[in-house]
């Protein structure tokens, strides 16, 4: 931000998901560097709000107001066709211009239950957490994305969780994130003849209002947690991934970076930005080390295990992440059972 301080003044922002977490920090980072910010989302004044959480889309409005931005609060049904049209139908008569579209709507943790194997899981939610979680997404894109392409320009932003190949721990959960990142390749593709480009973009380990909640802190003593959790101490805000949304849609070459997948800290440190508190989070480093130091002291603690368990299945499937891969699976005893890792060739 220090370079310009308005990098995207005179441009229309859309984030589809503006309540809380990363989509609230996204939308106060793009209203900070000077965009009009449309804040969608089910969660509004008046109305009930989503995930048995108080915030809504009009306290982030008044964040951006606040911080001397411009921003609108629109109450939307992202899996309702219409109030999506009709939403496009508004920013189209309204502005005749739509720069930037952040998809990232989710409000679906009460639907996921992380106890359960695929064989077990209750089949009467699925349909609805599919909608929530990634049909949403489609016909968000859908409906804005002619607003771009007859301009021939802009960004579509899908927010994930994680920049690795491997699975995310819950077989719902796995195959929403995997889908939206896939989600935005097969955007990118079709896209390649516009200069409207599709990419991902993934937050650490996030300082959302759920998880300050969690560890019963707030933002101002977020670092009392970390005797709770040592990980806790790479943790970082919703504004660094909304840091990185905005350097995404300042760089005139962003198109080099279509369909990729995009972590927040790396973007900080390839664009020069930093967290609210000057730092730059690492906490994958900080994971690997600790997952390394304990698969090479064997035997596993239950917690130990649970960790190297975790990191295994994030990056088994990375060639250049193999060493380590093969590391864990020995520590885990799964040389030649489960899911097999990367070659050893692909690393060459």
């Amino acid at each position: 931000m220090a370079k310009n301080a308005a990098p995207l003044a005179g441009q229309v922002a859309l984030v589809a998901g503006a309540t809380r977490g990363a989509g609230r920090g996204i939308a106060r980072a793009l209203g900070e560097a000077g965009a009009l910010v449309y804040c969608t989302g089910r969660s509004a004044t008046g109305h009930p709000q989503g995930m048995d959480r108080p915030e809504t889309i009009n306290e982030t409005v008044t964040m951006i107001e606040q911080a001397g931005g411009r921003a609108v609060a629109v109450r939307v049904d992202h899996t309702r066709d219409e109030e999506v049209a009709s939403l496009a139908a508004r920013i189209r008569n309204e502005e005749g211009r739509l720069d930037v579209l952040v998809n990232s709507i989710w409000g679906a943790d009460p639907m996921l239950d992380w106890a359960h194997r695929f064989w077990e899981i209750d089949l009467a939610k699925i349909r609805a957490y599919l909608d929530q979680t990634l049909i949403s997404h489609l016909i968000t894109s859908r409906c804005l994305a002619p607003l771009m392409v007859e301009a021939n320009r802009g960004l579509i932003v899908e927010v994930i969780d994680g920049h690795f190949a491997g699975y995310r721990g819950q077989i719902l959960y796995d195959l929403v994130k995997s889908s939206l990142a896939r989600l935005a390749y097969g955007m990118a593709m079709e896209l390649t003849r516009t200069r409207v480009t599709a990419l991902c973009l993934s937050p650490g380990f996030l300082r959302s209002e759920a998880v300050l909640d969690h560890f019963g802190v707030r933002e101002e003593n977020w670092r009392d947690a970390i005797a709770k959790d040592p990980f806790f101490a790479e943790s970082e805000t919703p504004m660094l991934v909304g840091r990185g949304a905005v350097a995404l849609a300042a760089d005139p070459d962003v198109g080099r970076k279509a369909g990729l997948i995009h972590f927040a800290s790396d973007l900080a440190r390839e664009y020069g930005f930093t967290d609210v508190d000057g730092r730059v989070p690492d906490f994958p480093r900080m994971l690997d080390a600790k997952v390394r130091e304990m698969a090479s002291a064997p035997p596993l603690d239950e917690q130990g295990r649970f960790l190297v368990w975790a990191r295994y299945c994030q990056i088994h499937q990375d060639p250049a992440r193999r060493e380590l891969a093969v590391l864990l699976a020995k520590a885990l005893g799964l040389e030649g059972l489960g899911p097999g890792l990367a070659p050893a060739a692909a690393h060459a």
